[in-house]
């Protein structure tokens, strides 16, 4: 049993979270995670109205008895969503748990924490961790660029990010971006984190509600199958490589700094990405993926997949740790 600071705080047998994952984080994966003894995390802004969000709590309470929590994401956006009603539904809704991630959460910490609700600040950088720290999140997230998704403009990867990270934040710390397997999780320990997040090996799930073509893209796919795209509009994201982020990143290389939203809007539209998820043609739109699919071999379900990463997280801290090195005596 690996016991950090993380498992204390949050209640939850194993220092392994699941992430929020726009389209991807409902109520059939994340009880499957926390009935694992993991951390699994519902996707509020997947549900199309605070209502349905409601709906989908009460849905995973009815499949676990354990710990789960809920994704709030907040992005600049021309017409925002309902946030403060997402974030009532939650209160509303028992959940203690919940994970920010995007602009300055400052407003829904301050109600959160009002009512008894525990954050977890997902960042990008070690200056971003310190401010959430700074504002009152109880935990950080720290997000490498190896990760899916928004890994920030500093295109800093986890192997220094983490350490650095954790030399100057003082609250629980998450490692995220690569993770996928317990030589992950014993080295994100090492360097100074209580726990792993993973988003794109959770996705390659039995109870991931991905069509199957998706997940088995996965496992064919290897760490050079992404694509960076909106590098020109400094809103950097990491997708699967396809046909559809490929025309993107083209775009983006011809036209350089004169590059506009408009120019893509019909190539990555957010419902694109829906339709690759649910009729399972992983070239029809941009889908998030990080490198870490170099690691991804098979699709297990979630408690296979968490009790194989712990356990041999455990050996390895045992027999390889333990017993393959040894320490030379200091000649007098």
């Amino acid at each position: 049993m690996i016991k950090t600071r993380f498992t204390e705080m949050f209640g939850v047998e194993h220092p392994v979270v699941q992430g929020g994952m726009q389209w991807v984080g409902r109520a059939e994966l994340v009880s499957a995670v926390a009935n694992a003894g993991a951390l699994g995390f519902i996707t509020a802004l997947t549900q199309p109205t605070p209502e349905d969000l409601t709906k989908e709590i009460a849905r995973c309470r009815e499949m676990t008895d354990k710990p789960f929590g809920v994704n709030l994401t907040i992005l600049p956006a021309l017409k925002p969503p309902p946030y403060a009603e997402y974030r009532q539904a939650i209160i509303e809704g028992g959940i203690k748990i919940v994970e920010t991630a995007g602009n300055n959460p400052q407003e829904h910490i301050d109600v959160f924490k009002q009512h008894g609700v525990k954050v977890i600040h997902k960042c990008t950088a070690v200056r971003h961790a310190l401010k959430a720290e700074k504002i009152g999140a109880d935990a950080i997230s720290i997000d490498g660029f190896e990760c899916a998704g928004h890994p920030g403009e500093d295109d800093i990867p986890g192997l220094i990010l983490i350490p650095a990270a954790a030399d100057k934040v003082k609250i629980p710390m998450i490692a995220s971006g690569g993770f996928g397997d317990a030589r992950g999780l014993v080295a994100a320990l090492a360097l100074g984190a209580d726990g792993i997040n993973m988003g794109t090996r959770f996705m390659a799930t039995k109870e991931s509600p991905i069509h199957v073509n998706v997940k088995q893209q996965m496992v064919e796919n290897d760490e050079r199958s992404t694509q960076l795209i909106f590098r020109t509009l400094r809103n950097t994201a990491r997708v699967a490589k396809n046909a559809v982020s490929v025309e993107v990143a083209q775009i983006e290389r011809e036209k350089g700094a004169d590059t506009k939203i408009d120019d893509i809007a019909h190539l990555v539209a957010g419902t694109r990405g829906r339709v690759v998820y649910e009729k399972g043609d992983p070239d029809h739109g941009i889908w998030s993926a990080g490198m870490v699919q170099g690691l991804i071999n098979d699709v297990p379900s979630c408690q296979e997949l968490v009790h194989r990463i712990v356990s041999e997280a455990e050996e390895i801290i045992k027999q390889r740790l333990g017993g393959s090195v040894s320490l030379a005596a200091a000649a007098e």
